[in-house]
């Protein structure tokens, strides 16, 4: 039996933590705490529904120097959507991450049978709209990373060249495998001639998202890590639901699923700690 892989070094971009308005398994604390024990070199906190940067601030004070912790803003209905308001509260607190549309977007209540409501990135023409271009901007001059949410494909092959345009330097796509957010293998070759990474989520292999028709073969993440590349990889875990294993567990089995593919220890690292590292300026 192979040893569990070394996480030293690794960071998990995407992590979710309570307090919050689904259940939780661990609190910000806990999860600093156990990265710092399985010698990760920080975690981002992720909300669907609130700022998490403030508390990533106590979480950091709490962990001291053992563990970095991070937060951001998703951009859903309770911040007001694309408000540019939220984003600049969010930068004075220290966020790292702007996350477009999640649970809200359009593009979910269409794959639910809800209709064409809730939020997206484009106006009635099919163009970017213009409070996105104003998100875009403060990102950019912030210099954070953009987190692509759970828009649609369409949308953030829209977005993208607009967020270029804007002088964003930090793309990370997120989840490209998952139902939803499934991107195609020629969308993601030009997304990488953008300069964008992708954040691989070992969440939709797990049973628990088995029941919202969302859980995906392993191999297909595999698969597409080594069709667009290593290089532009970012192993997260997207964990944290209170039925599943702890965000630390997940990234270790993720780490060890690359490892038994074929991937290298040099290029696993790669994507666990070195992309990762590169987009939160760590």
């Amino acid at each position: 039996m192979h040893a569990p892989p070394d996480l030293t070094g690794f960071i998990d971009l995407h992590i979710h933590t309570a307090p919050d308005s689904t259940p939780r398994l661990l609190d910000d604390f806990d999860a600093a705490r156990e990265a710092a024990a399985a010698g990760m070199r920080g975690v981002l906190i992720k909300s669907h529904s609130t700022l998490t940067a403030d508390r990533a601030a106590l979480a950091q004070k709490h962990a001291g120097a053992a563990v970095e912790v991070w937060g951001g803003l998703a951009l859903n209905d309770p911040v007001g959507g694309l408000n540019p308001a939220a984003v600049q509260c969010a930068i004075a607190f220290g966020a790292r991450e702007i996350w477009m549309p999640t649970r809200n977007t359009r593009n979910e209540n269409r794959r639910a049978g809800k209709g064409d409501v809730g939020l997206t990135v484009l106006d009635e023409h099919g163009a970017v709209c213009s409070a996105a271009h104003e998100v875009l901007r403060l990102i950019a001059e912030a210099d954070l990373i953009l987190g692509t949410g759970h828009i649609s494909p369409a949308e953030t092959m829209a977005l993208i060249p607009a967020a270029r345009e804007a002088g964003v330097k930090r793309i990370l796509i997120t989840h490209p495998d998952a139902p939803g957010t499934d991107f195609s293998l020629d969308q993601q070759h030009r997304l990488v001639r953008l300069g964008c990474l992708f954040e691989r989520c070992w969440v939709f292999t797990t049973p628990v998202v088995r029941h919202m028709n969302k859980q995906i073969d392993p191999a297909r993440i595999l698969n597409n890590i080594r069709q667009v590349g290593w290089e532009t990889t970012v192993l997260a875990t997207d964990y944290g639901q209170a039925d599943n294993l702890s965000p630390v567990e997940g990234l270790r089995a993720f780490a060890a699923a690359c490892l038994a593919d074929g991937f290298t220890s040099a290029q696993v690292r790669r994507m666990g700690a070195e992309n990762p590292a590169g987009l939160v300026g760590a």
